[in-house]
């Protein structure tokens, strides 16, 4: 996950109870509307869809007290058909595509998390990772072109904070290998100690789009200013 701009402390005071415990009676959040805006999902989604099939666009949250985890998190939209419990994965984030019914109606998010826990909240943005484990080179990482335009039309003026994508990171649950099958030969590569691989764009395989074949599915495909 790369995030877009710095995460932004919503609707929480300055001071900070260090030992906060993880649940509390659940309270009013935030207005769901100013979550949508605060990480420009609805800039994105307005985007036309092929220039954003490529990527990944989601929230990011982040507790500012190292006793909060995100898995602790539960946010719930109270909206006119009831309430909807947000997806929030161990990572702390969140996809999610804007509800229009939602917006119109100003739903509310509701948190179990005190008053004095800080949440940070910003836009991030991965690659897809595609089905199976043989991609095309040049589609997988034109990746990186598509997202280096969207985030200048998302971020706006702020864009200037925003970084310059330059690299995709397979993320791998364990050892794993990518080998791609260009006219020269085939290019191997393997992860690293963190179960990584960066790969940088290579014009010429672009052109040629060969096919490269993974090892493993990765569960993430970070898109990195490296």
């Amino acid at each position: 996950m790369k995030r877009l701009l710095p995460l932004l402390p919503l609707l929480l005071p300055a001071c900070l109870t260090l030992h906060a415990p993880a649940f509390a009676e659940e309270r009013e959040w935030l207005p769901y509307k100013k979550l949508v805006e605060t990480s420009r999902l609805d800039k994105f989604f307005a985007l036309p869809p092929a220039e954003r099939d490529k990527l990944d666009m989601h929230v990011h949250l982040a507790p500012a007290n190292p006793d909060v985890k995100a898995r602790d998190l539960v946010l719930t939209v109270v909206h006119a058909g009831g309430r909807t419990v947000l997806p929030v994965d161990a990572d702390g984030n969140l996809r999610l595509t804007p509800n229009p019914q939602w917006l119109a109606e100003d739903a509310k998010i509701m948190t179990n998390q005190p008053k004095s826990s800080k949440v940070g909240v910003g836009p991030a943005m991965n690659a897809v990772v595609p089905a199976g484990t043989q991609w095309a080179y040049g589609t997988f990482m034109s990746s990186i072109p598509q997202s280096n335009a969207a985030i200048g039309k998302i971020a706006g003026a702020l864009s200037m904070f925003a970084p310059t994508i330059r690299s995709v990171v397979l993320k791998f649950d364990q050892p794993a290998q990518v080998t791609i099958q260009s006219k020269s030969g085939p290019r191997q590569y393997a992860t690293d100690a963190k179960h990584q691989i960066r790969l940088k764009t290579d014009a010429a395989l672009v052109k040629e789009n060969p096919t490269m074949v993974l090892s493993a599915r990765p569960r993430e495909a970070e898109l990195d200013s490296e």
